[in-house]
């Protein structure tokens, strides 16, 4: 095994997990955002108000992104298996 092999590896590794977590991190946040916007505009000090929105929200980006997520897994878990031999060399 070679250091740009490892590299290689290590880099795909990185930008599955950034691929696969962009999308729930994302609407996440926006939630998060928006419904900070919306308690200081409305003044409500409630700090448990965020959580159900932003748990619904990402629930349903699970559900709904869920085949692309575990489409990206797949993939990247059948390319490492399918190279197992090299790894181990």
């Amino acid at each position: 095994m070679t250091s740009q092999f490892i590299e290689s590896v290590a880099v795909e590794a990185m930008r599955t997990i950034l691929i696969v977590s962009s999308p729930v991190l994302g609407v996440a946040l926006v939630i998060g955002l928006a419904m900070s916007i919306f308690q200081a505009t409305t003044q409500i000090n409630e700090m448990t108000l965020a959580y159900i929105p932003k748990i619904v929200a990402v629930y349903v980006t699970l559900v709904v992104a869920g085949g692309f997520i575990m489409t990206r897994l797949m993939s990247f878990t059948s390319g490492i298996f399918s190279d197992f031999s090299r790894y181990v060399q």
